[in-house]
């Protein structure tokens, strides 16, 4: 099989994971190549995730790099088992940017998200007419059918949260994204009626930094941090102008929890929050 062009964010994360026990261990990829019968380009490829590896060969590997951490080991061999084709955002191959499929992918095998936003509302909770309002207001100007798959990709974001087994999913918003009237009063006021009523739902939590809040908090790009099934699988997503970046380094996983940690701290309750959106969408 040849090897892939465009592996996903979760193939190279497992690619990643593997090269992380091979190299704690002090095995080089050639000795890993031998323990398979392969060489070490393979090996190489498999780590880059460009390359697959079946449930068995990630089992050997491990025993080799004597690791016995079997809840990140079934983990891995999870990913491993994943196929493409399976999953809604797979329809959308070829039409948006892999990292539109990435960040669903993402969303849905986490087991608990956050996120930190200060000036739009979390892309799963975002109304069809307050993302249509954000995506025609991107420069180069998009054309209407892109702008309108977008939405549409955008919307079909929310099945991980509202399904049958929903990711528990925190946000925490600066007010300044409450007031943002992009679209205008009326779509506006209706997407902040709909994070109200999202902020009903028994496994989303909405709380909001309010203006009067004296304490600096890092909010100049949105964050999301996605628990994984094991701590070594949590990633960080940030977004920004250029696209989105994941962050796996166990320096920036600290560095965002503790960012997160400060900004729920700093933030309203959910009631009092839920009051202040409240507020604000009948003011527009």
């Amino acid at each position: 099989m040849p090897p892939r062009d465009n592996p996903t964010a979760r193939q190279i994360r497992l690619g990643v994971e593997l090269r992380k026990l091979r190299e704690r261990a002090g095995r080089t990829a050639r000795e890993s190549g031998g323990l398979l019968s392969t060489d070490a380009a393979r090996i190489s490829n498999i780590e880059a995730g460009r390359l697959g590896i079946s449930e068995e060969r990630i089992r050997r590997l491990a025993t080799f790099y004597q690791c016995d951490d079997e809840p990140l080991i079934d983990a891995l061999c999870e990913i491993a088992a994943e196929r493409r084709g399976t999953h809604w955002f797979d329809d959308y191959r070829g039409i948006l940017t892999p990292g539109w499929l990435d960040i669903a992918e993402l969303e849905l095998h986490a087991t608990a998200i956050r996120s930190l936003l200060s000036t739009t509302m979390p892309g799963p909770f975002q109304t069809a007419t307050y993302a249509r309002a954000l995506f025609e207001g991107v420069t180069p100007v998009l054309p209407s059918n892109e702008v309108e798959t977008r939405v549409e990709h955008r919307l079909k974001r929310r099945a991980a949260f509202e399904g049958p087994s929903p990711t528990p999913y925190t946000a925490i918003l600066h007010e300044a994204a409450l007031r943002m009237r992009f679209g205008g009063r009326k779509v506006t006021r209706e997407q902040l009626e709909y994070l109200v009523e999202v902020s009903h739902m028994p496994t989303v939590t909405v709380r909001v930094i309010p203006f009067m809040n004296e304490r600096f908090i890092e909010l100049t790009q949105p964050v999301m941090y996605a628990h994984g099934k094991v701590p070594q699988l949590d990633t960080v997503q940030i977004d920004s102008a250029l696209g989105g970046r994941f962050l796996d380094a166990e320096a920036y996983l600290k560095k965002y929890n503790g960012l997160l940690a400060i900004a729920e701290h700093a933030s309203l309750s959910e009631t009092e929050s839920r009051e202040l959106i409240h507020n604000i969408a009948q003011e527009v």
